[in-house]
């Protein structure tokens, strides 16, 4: 089962990892201002990883696959690891759509 975990970054900024039920982080967010704002990202993440079509599919400079996960309005609201095949890069797509729904947020200090 999936969890998402809050962190505060060096910059006091709020971020969440989404991670799948092997302990790989599938999704990562921004850094947000507040930790309200973060929990928000979250409930983003939940509402639009259930279409398909909010899913950026993009090529890095190195050639390496990943995605973003865009809200309604174009916004990113998350973003993958650099993956090593388009085949991979799919399974971590279908991963943050299993994943997202259902996952408990925990809060992790550094």
């Amino acid at each position: 089962m999936g969890k998402f975990e809050i962190k505060t970054d060096k910059a006091g900024k709020f971020r969440f990892n989404l991670k799948a039920g092997n302990g790989q982080v599938i999704l990562s967010s921004q850094g947000y201002s507040s930790k309200s704002a973060c929990e928000n990202g979250i409930e983003s993440v939940r509402t639009h990883s259930q279409d398909d079509g909010n899913f950026e599919r993009n090529t890095a400079k190195d050639g390496s696959p990943y995605f973003n996960l865009k809200a309604s309005n174009g916004q990113v609201i998350g973003n993958s690891e650099m993956y090593s095949s388009e085949s991979a890069m799919e399974n971590g797509v279908s991963s943050v759509k299993k994943n997202a729904p259902s996952a408990s947020v925990e809060e992790v200090s550094e």
